[in-house]
């Protein structure tokens, strides 16, 4: 190579050893990440991904110097896939008091006390409370008894539910997940019984990274023996909703558990176990589906925990009296605890991201130390995105609106079909085979069968009329009809009319069931009387 080639090869190695390979910034905030350890997936992605955006701009050795550097998406997407499958970083929870902890403790007491306690609460004689009973198809739900028929109250509920999920987030973010999820609430139980045995954040630390030695076996045996015998507890209330639990219980002890239902205690347990004592923050971040498509539900205004940055930046360590001000500082001293005491590990400082589950505890901690260093409180806080942009916060917004109306008009709907429902059901059914046959008095006869449903709790005792046409006589093989809780008993009946009270070929005529202990309890049927016609037939 010579002449106007080498001089062309010269200037293009010049311009690529000059090619910047950092963006501003890039390499500072590189130092700072390797200071630290990796704690979320994002973040070993991003790092992997930039490693190999370097490793494809930089040369091979003895290769020719390119033109120009491109990024080769397949080695972007191999360092995706590496990052992927990354070791995961054990999170620590640094234990946390506050006014938001404390909601979060109340909630913990309520949530698993109604689970723990209401199997074992009874209504009337021998009667669960609340009892999902699969074998009879019905289900209990203190003095109200609901059967297949009454569907339609179970996909009321689940449109409630999901509404309010819908009107929680669009308000108050992801609210739910932080207090009331399960993961969390079964969580926030492991963590204390962790935190019981092994100690706080730092002896749990200092006992993984130590060896195996009698302490550490003593107290990671201790603390596994109380999780499972935590979460087989939990399994066998679970199993409890559904088999009576009392009768469970003498089961458990006699050794004459069912194969499904010891299986149905073992699976519920040991995915307590699993969730909440090993995965813990994993299924936040990797598993649940709620956190990825509650972001459609997010706006400006949606109350979010937040961090002040124009309030706190730029963060920095400083003496206990030192003016930051007119040194440059913000009102962050860069202590990480929000960090420390975060579920999930991430950095609330970093924005809002996919692993923030509104818990509030990095709310309370900064308030700590904004309360120890004289300083204002709030500068991690509840509030949205045009609040910390300097706008105006819009609680009632039309999405809110839309929300708050369906909830109100269903909410309000099923309480008014719950009060007013009556325990019974009744079928008419006409005989196929006759439409109709004249009697020996000479009277025209229809033939039905009533079929009757007690959809009570107690047995009762119906008597049944029929009206529509005048003289309309029924006859009956028996006066009452009779029918256990969840009885559905068949009853054929006639009725019988004079030919010149029938008015055409069909008639409407009406049966009345009632209860005889109770008239509340009454339902009406129409059907149809079939005559002859005007010629005769």
């Amino acid at each position: 190579m010579s002449g106007p080639d080498e001089a062309r090869h010269e200037e293009t190695e010049k311009n690529t050893d000059k090619t910047p390979r950092t963006t501003p910034g890039t390499e500072e905030a590189g130092q700072r990440r390797e200071q630290l350890p990796i704690t979320t997936l994002a973040e070993a992605q991003a790092q992997a991904v930039a490693a190999a955006k370097t490793k494809a701009a930089r040369p091979s050795a003895g290769s020719q110097p390119a033109v120009s550097h491109r990024i080769i998406p397949l080695a972007e997407a191999d360092a995706f896939q590496e990052a992927l499958y990354a070791r995961r970083q054990r999170v620590y929870p640094r234990e946390v008091h506050g006014i938001l902890a404390n909601w979060r403790a109340a909630m913990v007491f309520v949530t698993l006390g109604l689970y723990y306690l209401l199997p074992w609460i009874e209504w009337g004689a021998n009667r669960q409370a609340f009892l999902i009973d699969l074998p009879n198809r019905k289900f209990n739900l203190f003095f109200w008894t609901f059967w297949p028929q009454d569907l339609f109250y179970l996909t009321a509920i689940l449109i409630l539910s999901a509404l309010s999920l819908f009107l929680f987030t669009a308000v108050a973010g992801r609210v739910w997940c932080g207090f009331t999820c399960p993961q969390t609430v079964w969580t926030e139980v492991f963590l204390w019984i962790e935190r019981q045995i092994e100690g706080d954040r730092p002896r749990q630390m200092k006992l993984a990274a130590g060896p195996w030695n009698r302490e550490k076996i003593a107290k990671r045996t201790g603390k596994h023996a109380v999780w499972l015998l935590f979460s087989a507890w939990t399994g066998f209330t679970f199993v409890g909703y559904f088999t009576p639990i009392r009768e469970l219980g003498g089961s458990l002890v006699g050794f004459a558990l069912g194969p499904w239902e010891t299986f149905w205690i073992l699976f519920y347990g040991f995915a307590t176990y699993g969730n909440a004592g090993w995965l813990r923050e994993q299924v936040c971040l990797v598993m649940c589906p709620y956190a990825r498509f509650q972001g459609a539900m997010f706006d400006k205004d949606t109350l979010i925990i937040s961090y002040d940055p124009a309030r706190g930046e730029p963060r920095a360590a400083r003496k206990r009296d030192e003016d930051h001000k007119s040194a440059g500082k913000g009102d962050c001293v860069d202590c990480t605890l929000c960090v420390q005491v975060c579920p999930t590990g991430i950095d609330i400082r970093d924005g809002l991201q996919v692993g923030c589950i509104a818990c509030g505890a990095c709310v309370d901690v900064c308030d700590s130390v904004m309360d120890k260093v004289n300083y204002p409180r709030g500068l991690i806080r509840y509030t949205s995105e045009n609040v910390l942009e300097g706008r105006p916060q819009r609680l009632l917004r039309p999405r809110v609106l839309v929300y708050s109306g369906l909830l109100a008009v269903i909410a309000t709907a099923l309480v008014v079909a719950v009060l007013l429902r009556v325990p019974l059901q009744m079928d008419v059914l006409r005989d196929r085979n006759t439409l109709f046959r004249d009697t020996p008095e000479g009277l025209i006869e229809n033939v039905y069968t009533l079929r009757v449903m007690n959809m009570d709790s107690q047995p009762h005792t119906y008597a049944v009329t029929a009206q529509g046409i005048d003289g309309l006589t029924l006859q009956l093989d028996r006066k009452t009809i009779q029918a256990a809780s969840g009885e559905i008993v068949d009853v054929p009946v006639r009725l019988q009319a004079a030919p010149e009270n029938v008015r055409g070929r069909s008639n409407e005529v009406t049966f009345t069931l009632t209860a005889q202990d109770n008239p509340k309890i009454r339902v009406e049927e129409p059907t149809r009387f079939l005559g002859p016609t005007a010629s005769g037939r």
